[in-house]
């Protein structure tokens, strides 16, 4: 008996061991954010560290597949931290703090970190994304732990703001507010805020000369501004056509058979050639080849400063290919370092024109989302083209105004890209629903009303706001995936609520 005793493991000795393993399981998921940043490791020291030199570093964007990652990379992070939190006499909202605080300070200290690694960019949005991720294994933590989670439930349906219904009201108010608050994602994500200001203007090819383009160009012309119909039409129609743009021009340049190729507003570098020159026939244009291209002295910086600060432009240009056949697509015209990151590029892909656009959704690279004219190459003769973007709407006219193309570049997402935005702005609605319609309980008419104006509005009002301001289509399909999401998620935690409770009973 006595040995039974000595032997029998005491329910102190299994609470060290339960503790010790949430350690170690935090220090698997702070190992894994680091490797997952930091690797290769290659880290080398500067001697030019200065703020201005911080703040540049940080001048980089986060691509679809980023945003993914930095959020699954934290929700192990912030569930483990919440286990080993969740035995502590902390108070909730203090627990939340510090998940908060520790995921963005780690984050915080990984994005400095890359700053002294060539292979790694720091990202502002990158700590954003991994402090939500954190946010987000804490909420899975409590829906997962049993007795957390009924605890949680009963202290917001036995609280004093469930007998008020000026509180509840309040309460409600916020969550219409917060609906309106999820717009400015989707807003910034078709912006041109991310463009990079030290990528090269190139013609005819990339920087790396990989991805040349056989053909003519004889002028480009660059405004900050999307011109409209009426002035496309002018474009196309006036002798001095410049006047159309006016103030808003940024570049220009008229391409003869020269070896100087001067921007004629004189903001931006010039271009110079790349290779071997071949004459074109009628010194009215330049030929390109894969062994001749131009690209710009310096980094335009004015050029692109200019575009992200209105999110808008204007190319005008006038080319013609000497291969119909050519795919890549074979660059026309480029602002980019090389085949994996740009702010625009106008390229041919067989008899096809592709445009690619950096924006926060489309990724650095342009290619989450790629815009494709159809049949513009069909033959070798000159095309005079605009091509003009205002938040999410491209156009594209050849030759005339009354034959365009059109796009919206929120109509073009990827499904599965969809999905996932989707997905985090409309579970984080439902799980403030859920506690929203647990106060109102008792209040069977306020309950109902809650309900129904909560699940249907903030699709409605995200919809709603997107067509308003981006002119795009309204979409029954979208709507129906936010009620979904934000419905969904809320039933789902009520029945697990009410099969705990029949188990605790």
């Amino acid at each position: 008996m006595k040995l039974h005793k000595i032997f029998t493991p005491t329910s102190n000795f299994w609470n060290k061991v339960i503790l010790i393993r949430k350690f170690v399981l935090l220090k698997f998921s702070i190992v894994a954010v680091l490797i997952a940043t930091l690797y290769p490791f290659n880290f080398y020291l500067t001697n030019s560290l200065s703020i201005q030199t911080v703040i540049a570093s940080f001048d980089n964007s986060s691509s679809f597949q980023d945003v993914v990652n930095n959020v699954l990379l934290f929700i192990p992070l912030g569930f483990a931290l919440t286990a080993l939190l969740q035995k502590t006499k902390i108070k909730p909202l203090s627990k939340f703090l510090t998940v908060i605080l520790f995921s963005a300070g780690l984050s915080l200290t990984v994005e400095n970190l890359q700053m002294f690694l060539p292979s790694r960019s720091p990202t502002p949005a990158d700590i954003a994304n991994n402090t939500l991720g954190g946010s987000v294994g804490m909420i899975c933590f409590y829906v997962w732990h049993s007795q957390s989670f009924i605890d949680i439930l009963s202290s917001v349906k036995n609280s004093r703001i469930s007998n008020s219904v000026k509180k509840i009201t309040f309460l409600y108010l916020l969550y219409i507010s917060l609906s309106f608050l999820i717009l400015i994602p989707w807003q910034n994500s078709i912006k041109l805020s991310n463009w990079n200001l030290n990528y090269p203007l190139l013609l005819g090819n990339e920087q790396t000369g990989d991805k040349p383009w056989q053909g003519y160009i004889s002028k480009v012309h660059i405004a900050d501004k999307a011109v409209s119909q009426d002035e496309v039409l002018e474009l196309f129609n006036a002798k001095n056509s410049l006047d159309v743009i006016g103030g808003s021009l940024v570049a220009s340049y008229e391409l003869t058979n020269q070896n100087s190729y001067q921007d004629l507003t004189g903001q931006l570098p010039e271009l110079l050639p790349q290779g071997q020159l071949t004459n074109s026939e009628d010194g009215k244009h330049v030929t390109f080849s894969s062994r001749y291209w131009l690209k710009t002295e310096k980094s335009p910086i004015f050029l692109s400063k200019s575009i992200r600060q209105s999110s808008e432009f204007t190319i005008i240009t006038t080319v013609a290919t000497a291969d119909t056949n050519q795919t890549g697509p074979a660059r026309i015209i480029s602002l980019s370092s090389g085949i994996l990151r740009r702010n625009f590029t106008l390229g041919q892909q067989g008899t096809n024109l592709d445009l690619r656009i950096r924006t926060p959704i489309s990724g650095e690279n342009g290619t989450d989302i790629i815009f494709s004219v159809p049949e513009i190459f069909t033959n070798t003769k000159f095309h005079e083209i605009v091509i003009t973007y205002s938040p999410a709407n491209i156009q594209v006219y050849v030759d005339n105004s009354h034959n365009f193309y059109t796009a919206n570049l929120l109509e073009l997402i990827p499904q599965e890209q969809k999905l996932f935005y989707y997905a985090l702005t409309f579970i984080p609605l439902g799980f403030c629903l859920t506690f929203l319609a647990l106060l109102a309980r008792r209040k069977l008419n306020l309950y109902r009303f809650l309900l129904t104006s909560g699940i249907l509005l903030p699709s409605l009002i995200l919809e709603s706001i997107l067509v308003i301001d981006t002119g795009k289509d309204i979409s029954l399909s979208n709507i129906l995936l936010g009620i979904f999401l934000t419905g969904g998620v809320m039933l789902m935690l009520q029945l697990r609520a009410s099969v705990l409770v029949k188990k605790a009973a």
